[in-house]
């Protein structure tokens, strides 16, 4: 991008850069690199004014929520854009998943396709030969208001799921994504077909070795699309002169077929748009292996581009930065920028997810950079649930829970001095308003004082929190060298219902636990026994310490207090 642009609005989200501008009804506009030089065409009253956008948007064949407008001019230019409504979090139609390797198939979220068009036309993967015309990706549009579930379009039972999964970061999916493109001046080769006289079998069979070339060129480049159709298929204008230039509709349908068979035609509609398997897995190991040399080197303190920040809280170092898809925050530990896009939440929201506890929101899921985590909701502000009496559930009151930020700084605090805990990656502050309110204001107050870079307080009653940690498969060294198995772990009570400890053993490595806590300073006293993680190697056996101990790993931190 050579345009002259302000430093601080400059972001990257999956490997994308976009400039931010706030647009004139309060939304947000974030331009590509394709989209900064028309940026004054681009802005809204340019385009999307209601009379004009009504009046001279044209509804594209075949759908529902896409449009060609042409922008107003200024300076003597206009633009020709595809405007078209981002379907994340809306069911696919049935017919599209009828395929088996498409049956789980889900709408991109805008930053997901805009990052995987753009790595489609850079054509990295694949035969250098072979390249995927697409539309220009110009721009992504969020309007200031949010929609009623029943105005979105989205599934009342995809919504739920997300919800139960998922509690406080639901309703960005009720914020509506426009996604602009640029026109390609052309036409689809079923247009074109139809132009000179196809129909019936005749235009399917003329179809068929068409639509064979464009999937088989995207194949080879590592890219398929789930809904894949041949008005997906575009000719452009010069292609249309020769073609629309032949004698009769057979040597038309001659000269359309070598103009495709050259590879001369875009690639149009990428809201379905995926990796295939062999390039999925290539990207897959390339990304896994860069995150654990990026984990290794996490806190080195690296340049940082223009809106992320570097950031400390009780003694813990952040990469500090906006979740522009839900409007959240997030705080990934260390000084390492390229650790942020890993914790996104579009990166382990949909991702399938395993509940862990049946006493708090706790799950472990695998994300779409295919890094294992756990990811749980914070219980600060929550007034702990304990009637029964007793000595610990009084303790517990009156303590109340940690905040994400006591706990990663207890955890950081615990490895620094020796005792093993969950390895803390990120935490995720909601963008969308908690809705319940919190029966413990402690935290809130004694937080009082923490702000962070952007100005704002880094605790406020009014968002959800969730922590993301590294599930414990293995020490992180010894993990980033793994391509077979990993370790398996359990915590003391699961490992003595499996027989992998006895009771007796779970019982020393807790109360040994608790002893070298209250040596460094902290009270472990409430912690239990499925507050401990212990490691079963591939081998078969335990995984031990360097003093031949069993490696024992603190993984709940909300209820350790420093003396």
């Amino acid at each position: 991008m050579s345009q002259l642009v302000a430093g601080e609005s400059l972001i990257s989200v999956l490997g994308v850069v976009y400039v931010h501008k706030k647009t004139s009804d309060g939304g947000d506009i974030y331009l590509t690199s394709f989209g900064l030089p028309h940026e004054e065409l681009l802005a809204l009253e340019n385009w999307y004014e209601p009379k004009w956008f009504k009046e001279r948007r044209e509804r594209l064949c075949g759908t529902s929520s896409v449009y060609k407008v042409p922008t107003k001019q200024v300076s003597g230019r206009s633009l020709e854009l595809v405007v078209k409504n981002c379907r994340v979090g809306e069911d696919v139609p049935f017919e599209t998943r009828t395929l088996i390797e498409f049956i789980n198939a889900e709408f991109n979220s805008p930053w997901e396709e805009f990052a995987l068009v753009m790595e489609m036309r850079e054509g990295r993967f694949g035969s250098p030969s072979v390249r995927i015309a697409t539309q220009e990706p110009l721009a992504i549009y969020v309007p200031p208001e949010r929609m009623q579930i029943w105005q979105s379009g989205r599934s009342q039972s995809k919504i739920n799921r997300i919800v139960a999964r998922h509690p406080g970061i639901d309703l960005d999916i009720l914020r509506q994504y426009k996604l602009i493109y640029g026109w390609i001046k052309g036409k689809n080769v079923v247009q074109v077909l139809e132009a000179v006289g196809q129909s019936g079998e005749d235009l399917n069979q003329a179809l068929k070795p068409l639509s064979e070339k464009a999937m088989s060129d995207m194949e080879q480049k590592g890219f398929v699309v789930a809904d894949m159709k041949p008005v997906h298929i575009i000719i452009g204008e010069e292609e249309l002169k020769v073609v629309e230039s032949a004698e009769n509709g057979q040597a038309a349908a001659a000269l359309l077929n070598n103009a495709v068979q050259q590879g001369r035609f875009s690639i149009v509609d990428y809201e379905l748009l995926l990796r295939t398997p062999s390039y999925e897995e290539q990207v897959s190991l390339t990304r896994r292996h860069s995150y654990h040399e990026d984990q290794r080197d996490r806190f080195l303190t690296m340049p940082l581009p223009a809106h992320l920040r570097h950031t400390e809280v009780m003694g813990v170092p952040y990469v500090f930065g906006h979740a522009e898809s839900t409007g959240g925050k997030l705080w990934v530990v260390g000084g390492n920028p390229r650790l942020f896009d890993y914790f996104l939440p579009e990166r382990w929201r949909r991702t399938h997810a395993w509940k862990l506890s049946e006493q708090s929101e706790v799950f472990y899921t695998f994300t779409k950079d295919y890094v294992h985590i756990v990811w749980k909701t914070s219980r600060v502000g929550e007034a702990p649930e304990c009637d029964d009496g007793s000595a610990r559930s009084r303790a517990v009151r009156e303590l109340g829970y940690n905040s994400p930020f006591e706990e990663f700084a207890i955890a950081h605090d615990l490895s620094n001095k020796g005792i093993p805990t969950v390895y803390i990656r990120a935490i995720y502050a909601t963008g969308s308003v908690k809705l319940e309110r919190s029966g413990d204001a402690r935290r809130f107050e004694s937080h009082a004082s923490w702000v962070g870079p952007d100005g704002e307080l880094i605790l406020r009653e009014d968002r959800n929190y969730i922590t993301i940690r590294g599930y414990f498969n293995g020490l992180d060294s010894w993990v980033a060298k793994q391509r077979g198995h990993l370790c398996r772990p359990f915590d003391l009570e699961q490992a003595v219902g499996k027989q992998v400890l006895k009771q007796g053993e779970a019982q020393e490595i807790y109360a040994h636990t608790l002893k070298r806590l209250e040596r460094a300073g902290y009270d472990g006293s409430l912690l239990e026994h499925n507050d401990i993680l212990v490691a079963l190697h591939p081998e078969g056996n335990l995984l031990q310490d360097e003093n031949g101990r069993i490696h024992a790993r603190i993984c709940n931190l909300e209820l350790i207090k420093r003396n």
